[in-house]
């Protein structure tokens, strides 16, 4: 089945007001900002986002919360480089945020991916982020009970592609975009580069393509870091 599309406007406008949409990368490594700034151009809107971060100075994640189109974000990390526009909108109150641990971010949604609907893990007992939450007693330890997270679509970024949506990343590119491709009902990649089908070496696969709905291929993506020391603003 060959998953390519031609256009980002094409593959995003699919994505309606209000959805769940995982979006990944480790700040801007393995960040989909064509796919992020093609969703920023649909003008969908009340969104939950689910990020590493909470995005950096006026592109990417960042600017799709400055045009107002994110109602709640899912995160670990709400404060890193550049986080201005996330707290300007968190502290006037047009933004909510539920901060999770980065462990427990990534196995919620690798449970998701797995079907498993909850799970338990010490971290985050005894603090405000175990509020409200059941607790229990496994040899002699508490821990708090999680759910599992999943999203309507996931936007993720890859390396190397075949026809099939079978994906690879580049080094650290990995981090969350391999579970998130799971943990979506629609999951939409956009890579550098697609091949034929069977040119990847099977060895080589981390994302078979049976997780990936829509493939785009950007053959020069823009990095997030790049962007901001060039203090680029996005639209």
């Amino acid at each position: 089945m060959v998953k390519t599309v031609t256009t980002l406007r094409e593959v995003i406008q699919q994505i309606p007001d209000g959805a769940t949409v995982m979006i990944g990368g480790f700040g801007g490594s393995g960040a989909p900002i064509e796919l992020i700034h093609a969703l920023i151009d649909h003008g969908a809107k009340h969104l939950t986002v689910v990020n590493n971060n909470a995005g950096n100075g006026h592109v990417g994640l960042a600017a799709l919360i400055e045009q107002g189109q994110v109602d709640k974000l899912i995160c670990s990390f709400p404060r890193s480089a550049d986080p201005s526009v996330f707290v300007t909108a968190y502290k006037a109150n047009k933004i909510a945020l539920e901060i999770v641990p980065q462990g427990t971010l990534a196995e919620r949604i690798r449970a998701g991916g797995a079907g498993i609907p909850a799970f338990y893990t010490p971290t985050a007992f005894g603090t405000a982020v175990a509020e409200g939450k059941p607790i229990e007693v496994f040899e002699g330890r508490s821990y708090i009970r999680e759910l599992w997270l999943k999203a309507d679509y996931a936007l993720i970024k890859g390396d190397l592609s075949d026809t099939h949506g079978n994906m690879t990343y580049r080094m650290a590119a990995r981090n969350f975009n391999p579970i998130m491709a799971t943990a979506a009902k629609v999951t939409i990649a956009q890579v550098s580069r697609v091949v034929q089908a069977g040119a990847i070496d099977p060895e080589h696969v981390v994302t078979p393509g049976i997780f990936i709905n829509h493939l785009v291929e950007i053959t020069h993506p823009a990095q997030e870091e790049e962007l901001n020391r060039a203090e680029a603003v996005y639209p």
